[in-house]
């Protein structure tokens, strides 16, 4: 069993396809109109098989949830980086909004930002072996 692709709710699909792939870099590998809606997946730049989905959270449980994790603070997923303060500096100077800056947490070190479509984003740098 593998994981191949993790799906997040977002309020719109556009700009979450925006942010996404303009912002954090993320290619668009399928964008396919399902009705109103659109199945959206994005590959990581730096490759790997997993890939994103951002799904509508037009069920009202999916937003319920979303908005939930939102208030209490808790990431809806996040993602690893090589040099957690240059993709700090970097999110910072396009803009994106940091709910918590760069903090060491133990075996890693972690921040965490606002996605612009109702996500907590954590990003994290194992510690060196």
């Amino acid at each position: 069993m593998k994981i191949k692709l993790n799906s997040i709710f977002v309020d719109d699909q556009q700009k979450a396809l925006d942010f996404y792939t303009n912002v954090l870099g993320f290619k668009k590998s399928q964008d396919i109109p399902v009705g109103e809606y659109r199945w959206i997946q994005l590959a990581s730049p730096e490759g790997g098989d997993a890939e994103l989905s951002l799904e509508p959270n037009v069920n009202p449980a999916a937003k319920a949830y979303q908005e939930a994790l939102f208030e209490q603070g808790i990431p809806i997923t996040a993602f690893e980086v090589d040099d957690l303060e240059s993709e700090f500096r970097k999110l910072s100077d396009l803009g994106v909004a940091f709910t918590t800056e760069p903090v060491n947490a133990g075996d890693v070190a972690l921040a965490v930002f606002v996605d612009t479509c109702g996500n907590l984003i954590q990003i994290y740098q194992p510690e060196a072996e």
